[in-house]
């Protein structure tokens, strides 16, 4: 698990246990149920999933639910999938462990179906309700062309659970990342950990039954559905055609392949969601932004890499790669951008920097390697994804002066987490080149 995850509570549906986590502390009550398979832990493993979690926590008390059968939820004997009318009784049952009568209610790809459902039985609890690529049916009906034929979903079924184990089907869930290394080992392990093949081949079978189009009519809800228009998993129709039944409905489209919606334009898809539950969308990003910067590399790089082989080297570099990213999800980093053997960062708090930091420097040594990291806050200039300016500058000449395994600080950075506990060394003042001044450094210690 990672560090900072939130805590996994429990909440019991007739026989079951039931996994959810709270996060935020927002007025409106916001119940988040996935789609596909889940693992609410490996969730914020993913730097760019963790992200838009935090921004829907930022408004709203998010409520998450992995659904039965999957993640840390109770398993089920093989072969078996919980049923649509079991998928809405656990929403009921989470949203009585957490004591609230009503909330909005946000769902993604067949997720949206049991949500539905549980909008329509009961119309008293659902303040708002949310899709995302969703449908009514994965399979071709009357009425219904989008779906699947029956043929084809069950070749889908097959071809899917083939290369379950590789992380392969991102290549249809999100092909605009299909060649990122990092995103294909996150959605593999993702996968993993989430369901193994023989429960997703159930859950896929029970899909292959459902469909909800009768009581899209009996939804009373105030209703948002979103669907990004060359999707290449769930035609866009799906939406159309439930926007078109669902009473008073908004359908949103986007441009964009994903139907994982955390990789592409997140923020689109989440100032649609904030906006149409509160009335107001999240203040434009500024220009210019306070952060703490983090800069890391890896100590003898070029030594090591002659020592191993390309081959061997760019083995460790993904490892090394998956080890920061998971703790830049843990402790809400935002990757900026890779250096070679080294990767930028940027944080909205010093201290998560600092310890961030220090998880990755021990994360590594089991791999046989050291990296140097060092810190800076300042005002940087936001352009596009990357960031500029005198404080990235600092925080790259901190880094380069900083010694195997240590976490070496502006004097800033250490004026700023005064009382947090965390302990430092003074490495007395230096010249950074390119910099002004004369900078007093220190290495965190503990």
């Amino acid at each position: 698990m990672a560090v900072g995850t939130p805590k996994t509570r429990y909440a019991q549906s007739g026989e079951h246990s039931i996994a959810y986590q709270v996060v935020g502390e927002g007025e409106l009550d916001l119940i988040y149920m996935p789609g596909f398979a889940s693992n609410l832990d490996v969730f914020w493993e993913e730097p760019r999933y963790s992200r838009f979690l935090h921004r829907l926590a930022s408004f709203s008390r998010l409520i998450l639910i992995d659904r039965l059968g999957t993640g840390l939820s109770d398993p089920l004997p093989p072969g078996e999938s919980a049923t649509l009318e079991q998928r809405v009784d656990d929403i009921g049952a989470v949203m009585d462990a957490v004591g609230i009568e009503s909330a909005a209610i946000l769902a993604w790809s067949e997720a949206t179906m049991p949500c539905t459902l549980f909008a329509a039985t009961y119309p008293e609890r659902v303040q708002a309700l949310v899709l995302y690529g969703g449908m009514p049916s994965v399979i071709e009906r009357d009425d219904f062309p989008y779906g699947t034929s029956p043929e084809g979903y069950d070749d889908f079924t097959e071809g899917s659970l083939e290369i379950w184990p590789d992380g392969g089907l991102l290549r249809l869930w999100a092909p605009s990342h299909a060649e990122d290394q990092a995103a294909r080992d996150w959605f593999e392990r993702y996968q993993r950990l989430s369901a193994s093949p023989g429960a997703m081949r159930a859950l896929w079978a029970i899909l292959k039954e459902t469909d909800v189009r009768p009581i899209l009519s009996s939804i009373s809800a105030p209703t948002l559905l979103m669907h990004r228009t060359d999707d290449m998993l769930i035609d866009v129709g799906s939406s159309r055609y439930m926007a078109e039944r669902i009473p008073d409905a908004k359908l949103v489209e986007f441009p964009g392949h994903d139907h994982l919606w955390w990789f592409g334009d997140q923020d689109a898809i989440s100032d649609e969601i904030e906006e149409f539950l509160t009335g107001a969308r999240h203040a434009p990003e500024p220009d210019r932004v306070l952060a703490t910067v983090l800069f890391t590399d890896i100590v003898g790089s070029t030594e090591r890499a002659a020592e191993l082989g390309d081959r061997d080297w760019r083995d460790l570099l993904e490892r090394h790669g998956e080890v920061v990213r998971r703790q830049l999800g843990a402790h809400r980093g935002r990757e900026v951008k890779t250096t070679g053997d080294g990767f930028l960062a940027t944080f909205d708090g010093p201290a998560r920097a600092i310890t961030c930091a220090r998880e990755i420097a021990e994360g590594v040594k089991p791999l046989g390697i050291d990296i140097r990291a060092g810190l800076h806050t300042g005002e940087c200039e936001v352009i596009g994804d990357d960031v500029g300016g005198i404080a990235v500058h600092t925080g790259a000449r901190v880094s380069a002066l900083a010694d195997a395994g240590e976490v070496l600080v502006s004097q800033t950075v250490r004026d700023l987490v005064a009382g947090s506990g965390i302990e430092f060394e003074d490495r007395g003042e230096h010249v950074l080149k390119g910099v002004p001044g004369a900078w007093r450094l220190f290495a965190a210690t503990g």
